[in-house]
């Protein structure tokens, strides 16, 4: 018989447990990430790039602004992506916004190198993403747009989110300086790179 004949078997569904631990994992990588951002005073794209505007010109708290910001999305997650995407979402976006608030008590930097801060926090905000798109969740915001752009029009979810992104950083060059503004250009390509490679439309989306 010709192997390439014979269909590819349908993926398993994850299970509750899979979920958990990638939920879990996943908003840890990007929590991780987000503190090296703020480390290095540094930007991000997506509704976490505009909570970090609140933090530094506010004063407000990342994680509070971050998951309240993203509560408008979750109405058009639940419209077009569906009920249990956009619970696993709310979840993510609550856990990532505990993590941001958590880990500096648990995490210090005596030296960051803010070269390798920029690129290693997209690398692990990238990687983060991943794994809760994998894992039928996201991040709210341009994630759920992202998501739902690629799986109604096959745009590829990395492009997406990096376009917005950088709309969203060109803000940065008014709020910090110059050097600051293109380390967190650095970073989104880093994150997006991660997301516009490893997550395609005709290979797995995860359920």
């Amino acid at each position: 018989m010709n192997d390439n004949l014979t269909p590819a078997p349908a993926p398993a569904p994850h299970s509750a447990w899979e979920d958990a631990q990638g939920l879990l994992t996943g908003c840890l990588f990007v929590a991780l990430g987000v503190c090296l951002f703020r480390e290095a005073g540094l930007f991000t794209g997506g509704t976490t790039g505009v909570a970090f505007l609140a933090h530094y010109l506010l004063g407000y708290s990342l994680g509070g602004v971050l998951f309240v910001i993203n509560l408008p999305f979750y109405v058009f997650g639940w419209r077009k992506l569906g009920h249990l995407f956009t619970l696993k979402t709310f979840a993510a976006v609550g856990l990532l916004s505990a993590y941001v608030e958590l880990l500096p008590r648990w995490i210090g930097f005596t030296h960051l190198n803010p070269v390798f801060a920029a690129v290693m926090a997209g690398l692990l905000a990238g990687t983060g993403i991943l794994i809760l798109i994998r894992h039928g969740a996201s991040l709210g915001g341009v994630t759920i747009m992202a998501v739902y752009l690629q799986k109604s029009r096959g745009w590829r979810a990395g492009n997406v989110q990096m376009a917005v992104d950088f709309a969203i950083l060109l803000m940065a060059f008014a709020c910090t300086d110059a050097s600051k503004a293109l380390l967190s250009l650095l970073g989104a390509v880093a994150l997006n790179l991660v997301i516009g490679v490893n997550h395609r439309s005709d290979r797995y989306y995860g359920v």
